[in-house]
């Protein structure tokens, strides 16, 4: 007889909260937002965010940028994270910034800081920033990190080309593009031509707001000829022949990448580095001779070049030129 109470209460219950279910997700839905702009709210109180201005614009300005989840782990070991700008926008609608420099020296964290704040900002938040003003962005593309795709049967080459092809085919002028490091899953010279031609597709094709993190040096040349792509590199300086990073972006382009001295701070055994140290030099005094640099002068711009043109398919002219409708079946059974 307990029980029977018990289910009926239950029973009960169950009924009364379905008769109402449309105003408990209503009120849940309420809770949820203030807990998410409560949460907003006192992130940028803490952590000294500021108010972006949104327009209709084509702009992307962002004074002392920074990336909030670095900056917060930074701040718990008592260090300071080092604020940086970004400007995609202005005259130059469309701009892309071509990020060189060495491993570990910040180029990742740059772009994906820059990505977050336009994210956080069109969500309605303060960002992590001294000012940002930010023209509406209709789609955020990115192209970051490497994985593979064992279950689909892609290497991670192939999925960093779909995931490129995607964006090539899909932004606007609107849209806002990040991309560390295309083609460093092939060789060399392979890897080079896709950056390239990449770059050249959004400066002329998409037009869009983009930043191309590279250790492609090469593709710095193309500033002279793209008129809004501008090269910015991460600040490092030499200290007792130790490499000190200083996460700084500045106007410029790197003039080498230093692997060898962050494969020495991983640890690599002594005589790897000193053999990996001289093969360089080798490599570096051949490229000096002949300096793949000198393509940039030689080859014309992407939006010249001519589509190529469709191989001659002898068969499929043939079966144009057939009407079904006018044959006997004997023909058509001759045709084939």
């Amino acid at each position: 007889r307990a029980l029977a109470r018990e289910l009926a209460i239950f029973d009960a219950l169950v009924a009364s909260v379905c008769a109402r279910a449309e105003d408990l997700r209503r009120l849940a839905e309420a809770f949820a937002r203030l807990d998410l702009y409560g949460a907003l709210a006192e992130v940028a109180e803490k952590r000294g965010w500021t108010r972006p201005l949104i327009d209709a614009s084509l702009d992307f300005e962002i004074i002392g940028g920074r990336h909030p989840v670095v900056e917060a782990s930074l701040q718990s070991q008592g260090k300071a994270f080092a604020a940086n700008d970004c400007d995609l926008g202005g005259a130059d609608a469309g701009r892309i910034a071509v990020v060189t420099g060495p491993n570990m020296a910040g180029k990742s964290t740059y772009l994906r800081q820059n990505a977050l704040i336009a994210l956080l900002a069109q969500t309605g938040s303060y960002v992590p920033a001294q000012s940002a003003r930010i023209g509406v962005i209709d789609r955020l593309f990115s192209r970051v990190g490497a994985s593979d795709d064992l279950a689909r049967g892609r290497s991670t080459f192939m999925v960093e080309m779909v995931e490129t092809a995607a964006i090539l085919n899909g932004a606007s002028p609107r849209s806002l593009v990040i991309l560390d490091e295309i083609g460093r899953g092939t060789a060399t010279f392979d890897g080079l031509s896709i950056a390239w031609a990449t770059i050249e597709h959004l400066h002329e094709e998409n037009r869009s707001r983009a930043i191309f993190a590279t250790h492609f040096h090469e593709l710095t040349q193309l500033a002279k000829r793209l008129p809004r792509l501008v090269n910015l590199t991460m600040k490092v300086t030499d200290h007792a022949g130790d490499v000190v990073f200083l996460h700084e972006v500045i106007k410029g382009a790197a003039d080498r990448s230093y692997g060898v001295h962050v494969a020495q701070l991983a640890g690599l055994p002594a005589s790897v580095v000193a053999r990996a140290h001289a093969i360089l030099a080798e490599l570096e005094a051949a490229d000096r001779r002949a300096p793949v640099e000198t393509l940039i002068d030689d080859l014309p711009l992407f939006a010249r070049l001519a589509e190529p043109s469709a191989p001659k398919d002898s068969l499929r002219d043939a079966l144009h030129e057939i009407d079904p409708d006018q044959m006997t079946p004997r023909e058509a059974l001759a045709a084939l």
